[in-house]
């Protein structure tokens, strides 16, 4: 197991609000400083425009507990950069209710090589997918529905 790059930080950030993801991945990368690592992989999930049922979604809920999803999740980012080398990682994940096509999570990875960037990119995903704290309903038709299961990779 390798540990990450000494002086590169893991971000953690829940926003109740719309991002650019673009635009924080570009404020990301400017904190690191030039040339930080030569590989970097990246993940841009959005909500889609259909239940879990196939019927159109209005906007997805998703709540958590604060404090303890930050930490949750800094745990989940330190064990993947930790297997795999990783330099740096950031975790950008929306809280609240969320319309469709809206960007729901990022999360970017710096690395020595693209191999461990990719592989802690996947990896991370499913861990967040699912052990991060967060519980979601489904609105549709003016109802809410809890989601049960994750959704498959």
């Amino acid at each position: 197991m390798q540990t990450p790059s000494p002086g590169h930080p893991i971000v953690v950030q829940l926003l109740e609000a719309p991002f650019q993801p673009l635009e924080l991945l570009a404020v990301w990368q400017r904190s690191l400083g030039p040339a930080a690592t030569a590989a970097e992989s990246h993940f841009i999930g959005r909500v889609r425009p259909t239940t879990a049922t196939g019927a159109p979604l209005e906007t997805l809920e998703l709540e958590h507990y604060p404090g303890m999803s930050e930490a949750q999740l800094r745990a989940l980012a330190e064990t993947c950069a930790t297997r795999h080398g990783a330099g740096a990682v950031l975790v950008a994940h929306r809280v609240g209710r969320i319309g469709p096509g809206e960007a729901i999570v990022l999360v970017a990875v710096q690395a020595d090589r693209r191999g461990p960037a990719l592989r802690c990119v996947q990896e991370l995903l499913e861990d967040l997918k699912h052990h991060a704290p967060f519980w979601k309903r489904e609105w549709s038709g003016g109802s809410g529905t809890w989601v049960a299961g994750n959704t498959p990779l």
